[in-house]
Protein backbone atom coordinates (compact mmCIF):
# COMPACT_ATOMS: atom_id res chain seq x y z
CA UNK A 1 0.00 0.00 0.00
CA UNK A 2 1.82 2.94 -1.08
CA UNK A 3 0.34 6.77 0.94
CA UNK A 4 0.08 9.80 -1.95
CA UNK A 5 -0.31 13.08 -1.03
CA UNK A 6 -2.42 15.31 -3.08
CA UNK A 7 -0.16 17.43 -5.55
CA UNK A 8 -0.41 20.23 -3.86
CA UNK A 9 1.16 18.98 -0.95
CA UNK A 10 3.72 17.13 -2.71
CA UNK A 11 4.39 20.79 -4.58
CA UNK A 12 4.20 22.42 -1.20
CA UNK A 13 6.76 19.33 0.28
CA UNK A 14 9.20 19.61 -2.58
CA UNK A 15 9.24 23.75 -2.08
CA UNK A 16 9.52 22.96 1.49
CA UNK A 17 13.18 20.64 0.88
CA UNK A 18 14.42 22.49 -1.87
CA UNK A 19 14.54 25.97 0.24
CA UNK A 20 16.06 23.67 3.46
CA UNK A 21 18.40 22.37 1.30
CA UNK A 22 19.54 25.25 -1.10
CA UNK A 23 19.75 27.45 1.88
CA UNK A 24 21.92 25.49 3.83
CA UNK A 25 24.56 25.55 0.56
CA UNK A 26 23.65 29.39 0.22
CA UNK A 27 24.41 30.10 4.30
CA UNK A 28 27.19 27.89 3.88
CA UNK A 29 29.24 29.61 0.71
CA UNK A 30 28.38 32.84 2.57
CA UNK A 31 30.46 31.87 5.42
CA UNK A 32 33.16 30.62 3.61
CA UNK A 33 33.27 34.10 1.36
CA UNK A 34 33.61 36.07 4.29
CA UNK A 35 36.66 36.08 6.40
CA UNK A 36 37.28 35.31 10.53
CA UNK A 37 35.09 32.79 12.88
CA UNK A 38 31.11 32.94 13.07
CA UNK A 39 29.34 32.76 16.08
CA UNK A 40 26.31 30.93 14.45
CA UNK A 41 25.62 27.02 14.55
CA UNK A 42 23.78 24.72 11.76
CA UNK A 43 20.36 26.05 12.67
CA UNK A 44 21.61 29.87 12.17
CA UNK A 45 23.89 29.00 8.72
CA UNK A 46 20.38 27.29 7.32
CA UNK A 47 18.22 30.45 8.49
CA UNK A 48 20.93 33.08 7.01
CA UNK A 49 21.03 31.27 3.67
CA UNK A 50 17.24 30.61 3.77
CA UNK A 51 16.50 34.84 4.62
CA UNK A 52 19.47 35.58 2.44
CA UNK A 53 17.71 33.40 -1.00
CA UNK A 54 14.11 35.63 -0.38
CA UNK A 55 15.85 38.62 0.45
CA UNK A 56 18.64 38.63 -3.41
CA UNK A 57 15.76 36.70 -5.29
CA UNK A 58 13.59 39.50 -3.79
CA UNK A 59 15.28 42.30 -4.27
CA UNK A 60 16.01 40.87 -8.05
CA UNK A 61 12.58 40.18 -8.54
CA UNK A 62 11.63 44.29 -7.90
CA UNK A 63 14.16 45.17 -10.22
CA UNK A 64 13.71 42.79 -12.78
CA UNK A 65 9.82 43.06 -13.55
CA UNK A 66 8.11 40.56 -15.50
CA UNK A 67 10.69 37.83 -14.74
CA UNK A 68 10.21 34.80 -13.20
CA UNK A 69 13.27 34.39 -10.56
CA UNK A 70 14.01 31.32 -8.76
CA UNK A 71 16.83 30.26 -6.55
CA UNK A 72 17.35 27.08 -8.30
CA UNK A 73 19.00 29.27 -11.12
CA UNK A 74 22.56 30.76 -11.23
CA UNK A 75 21.40 34.33 -11.35
CA UNK A 76 19.37 33.44 -8.37
CA UNK A 77 21.96 31.47 -6.77
CA UNK A 78 24.48 34.81 -6.66
CA UNK A 79 21.93 36.98 -5.58
CA UNK A 80 20.72 34.33 -2.91
CA UNK A 81 24.23 34.11 -1.60
CA UNK A 82 24.66 38.14 -1.92
CA UNK A 83 21.72 38.55 0.35
CA UNK A 84 23.06 35.54 3.32
CA UNK A 85 26.33 37.50 2.73
CA UNK A 86 24.19 40.85 3.53
CA UNK A 87 23.02 38.86 6.38
CA UNK A 88 26.18 37.63 7.96
CA UNK A 89 27.73 41.03 7.66
CA UNK A 90 24.78 42.52 9.54
CA UNK A 91 25.30 39.77 12.10
CA UNK A 92 28.30 40.51 13.26
CA UNK A 93 27.93 44.29 13.01
CA UNK A 94 24.94 44.05 15.87
CA UNK A 95 26.65 41.39 17.32
CA UNK A 96 30.24 43.70 18.01
CA UNK A 97 32.21 41.33 16.02
CA UNK A 98 33.87 44.97 14.59
CA UNK A 99 32.53 47.90 17.10
CA UNK A 100 32.40 47.31 20.87
CA UNK A 101 31.15 49.92 23.23
CA UNK A 102 32.51 51.53 25.96
CA UNK A 103 36.23 51.74 27.03
CA UNK A 104 36.17 48.86 29.48
CA UNK A 105 34.14 45.99 27.23
CA UNK A 106 35.24 43.07 26.62
CA UNK A 107 36.87 42.40 23.17
CA UNK A 108 34.46 40.21 20.43
CA UNK A 109 34.38 36.56 21.13
CA UNK A 110 36.82 35.89 18.15
CA UNK A 111 39.78 38.21 18.96
CA UNK A 112 40.66 36.99 22.45
CA UNK A 113 43.44 35.81 23.04
CA UNK A 114 43.97 32.20 25.21
CA UNK A 115 47.11 31.49 26.34
CA UNK A 116 47.68 28.07 27.67
CA UNK A 117 50.74 26.75 29.90
CA UNK A 118 52.24 24.46 28.44
CA UNK A 119 52.47 20.84 30.35
CA UNK A 120 56.08 19.34 31.83
CA UNK A 121 56.29 16.01 30.10
CA UNK A 122 55.35 13.39 32.54
CA UNK A 123 57.15 10.76 31.37
CA UNK A 124 60.13 9.70 33.42
CA UNK A 125 62.91 7.52 31.42
CA UNK A 126 65.46 5.30 33.21
CA UNK A 127 68.40 3.80 31.93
Amino acid sequence: MVIELPPAAQAYANDVLVWIGYGTLVGLLAKAIMPGRDPGGAIATLMMGIGGSVIGCGTLLFFWEGQRVTPISPAGFLVATAGAFVLLFFYRLLAGYWFVEGEAAAPPLGRRRRFRRRREPTAVYEE
